[in-house]
């Protein structure tokens, strides 16, 4: 299919700035419908700044789709956005808005990637099973998203939540830090994980610590420091791993070895437990998006025995556990949605 600057309305440089990778893409949007027509991939750490891998994909996109040169840019990075600038945690540079629309010459922004993440979810097709996997209540039954709140979370390296709503006729979506909330607890056992991670970070632990990809890899050192006896030869085998090798491999192992099993149960629980605390504050009648590669790879692990879903509509009051029972609950498959969702927000924010 050929592309030509009169098959687009607009086309837009999206990019999600990671830790470790930087991944780019020229978006072009026709109408409601965004299309992917060139992505390019970068090592961050490698980079000396977001300028080099920028110039190097415009040179791309310029002969490979020439005349599809991007009129707006939108970038996404992890961290607050303060006077449009991302310094960002995990990688040697930062993001400033103003430094690239200089450089380059097309007007540029920059959100937090779950703000990117969030204006994606506005473009899936909920009915899509290739988009989203939705998660049945426990009596079979779907409930139906209506025009309230979007909640989006998120368990990849770290423990992402944003937020969606409608402002009259307005949409708009939020960053937030809600993956630092207290770390939610439901039985003894995991009322000792939560004092064991105290002891490590000497302070009581958030979500996070529990609830992403080092979550696992905590979860699993912790239930391995309480075995009567010696370790199986896989469950060894995580521990010899570099330490960001471990919830790859834990996930993996799961099918075969117990402690892994127990690893992804108490993980899976925990992410319910987290995503009830922030849909009680943020009531998602419009859906809570599962979002991150870690559902998205184990859906068994949230789908079987109602494991996510019973333990998300567990609460002590009766009325909230009617209020979760209401949630529509979808795991995101798609995994460029932040570049779409980069792409969404460019346009809107225009």
């Amino acid at each position: 299919m050929s592309h030509t600057r009169t098959s687009y309305d607009t086309i837009v440089l999206a990019g999600d700035v990671g830790g470790t990778n930087t991944n780019l893409a020229l978006i072009g949007k026709k109408g409601g419908d965004f299309t992917l027509l060139l992505d390019r991939h970068y090592k961050t750490q490698e980079e000396l700044s977001l300028a080099e891998p920028l110039l190097r994909f415009l040179k791309d996109a310029d002969r490979e789709k020439p005349g599809l040169a991007p009129e707006l840019c939108c970038l996404s990075g992890a961290g607050p956005v303060v006077d449009e600038k991302i310094e960002l945690t995990n990688a040697p540079w930062g993001i400033a808005a103003t430094g690239i629309a200089s450089e380059f010459g097309f007007p540029t922004r920059v959100i937090n990637d779950f703000t990117a993440v969030s204006y994606g979810v506005l473009l899936l097709d909920q009915n899509d099973p290739d988009e989203v996997t939705r998660i049945p209540r426990n009596d079979g039954r779907y409930p139906k998203p209506d025009q309230g709140p979007k909640l989006i979370v998120g368990a990849g390296t770290g423990l992402g939540v944003g937020y969606v709503v409608k402002i009259k006729d307005r949409i708009e979506a939020f960053p937030s830090e809600g993956g630092h909330i207290t770390l939610p607890v439901y039985n003894e056992e995991c009322r000792n994980f939560q004092r064991w991670l105290e002891f490590r970070y000497d302070f009581p632990p958030g979500a996070e610590a529990g609830v992403s990809g080092q979550g696992i890899a905590n979860i699993f050192l912790f239930q391995a420091e309480r075995e009567s006896g010696p370790l199986s030869e896989l469950a060894q085998s995580v521990i010899d791993l570099p330490e960001a090798d471990r919830p790859a491999r834990i996930a993996a192992c799961a099918r075969k070895d117990p402690l892994c099993a127990r690893t992804m149960d108490m993980f899976v629980k925990l992410y319910a437990r987290v995503a009830a605390d922030l849909s009680a504050t943020l009531l998602p009648s419009g859906g809570l998006f599962l979002a991150g590669g870690i559902a998205s790879k184990n859906e068994a692990f949230f789908l079987e025995d109602d494991r996510f879903r019973s333990m998300f509509e567990r609460s002590y009051r009766e009325h909230i556990k009617a209020i979760l029972a209401r949630v529509p609950v979808m795991i995101v498959k798609d995994y460029s949605i932040s570049l779409y969702g980069a792409a969404n927000a460019a346009v809107v924010l225009a």
